[in-house]
């Protein structure tokens, strides 16, 4: 695995000809920022849906992946110690959006953030674990990403026509809107 990722993203980008987004769910948005500091020339941005990358260096909580990730621990083929680059809740060499919900029921909400930056974000919404693959808002957020000009990223804008703006929950029990 360690070669194999890099080397198809690598092959996908020179097929298109441009950098490649990965959008990577759970440990998969763990994967994608490991590539993305891995092969940085090859990965135009980073959407990580309820991913639990900034576990490593913090304690596990009581949550069931806290539970499953600390019995398996010895298992696992990606462990959660900082990379190269550092840790991986540090802002990547490429744009990132961090999606995270308080309600996901599986990972600990607080590990699925990043660092906020110029090109890293964080976007909270209302979805189970399992249920961000078809929710209305990651939807949303993942295509509003991956809509974007290559090189004029900017940070998520959350919909307020229609009565969108319910689908998105304040940050940090903030006022709604509120970056982090």
């Amino acid at each position: 695995v360690n070669a194999e990722l890099p080397a198809l993203v690598a092959r996908l980008a020179a097929e298109h000809g441009t950098p490649v987004s990965i959008v990577g769910w759970s440990l998969g948005g763990i994967f994608a920022r490991r590539l993305a500091r891995r092969t940085p020339r090859q990965v135009r941005q980073v959407i990580s849906l309820g991913s639990p990358f900034s576990v490593s260096g913090r304690h596990l909580d009581g949550s069931p992946a806290g539970r499953v990730h600390q019995r398996y621990s010895p298992l696992h083929l990606v462990d959660s110690t900082p990379t190269r680059g550092g840790s991986l809740a540090r802002g990547l060499p490429v744009p990132s959006t961090a999606v995270y919900s308080r309600w996901d029921g599986v990972v600990d909400w607080r590990a699925c953030r990043q660092q906020p930056g110029p090109t890293s974000e964080n976007v909270a919404v209302r979805s189970s674990h399992l249920g961000m693959g078809h929710d209305p808002a990651v939807l949303w957020v993942v295509a509003d990403r991956l809509a974007q000009p290559r090189d004029a990223w900017r940070p998520f804008q959350r919909p307020t026509r229609f009565g969108l703006a319910t689908l998105f929950p304040a940050e940090d029990g903030g006022p709604a809107g509120r970056r982090s």
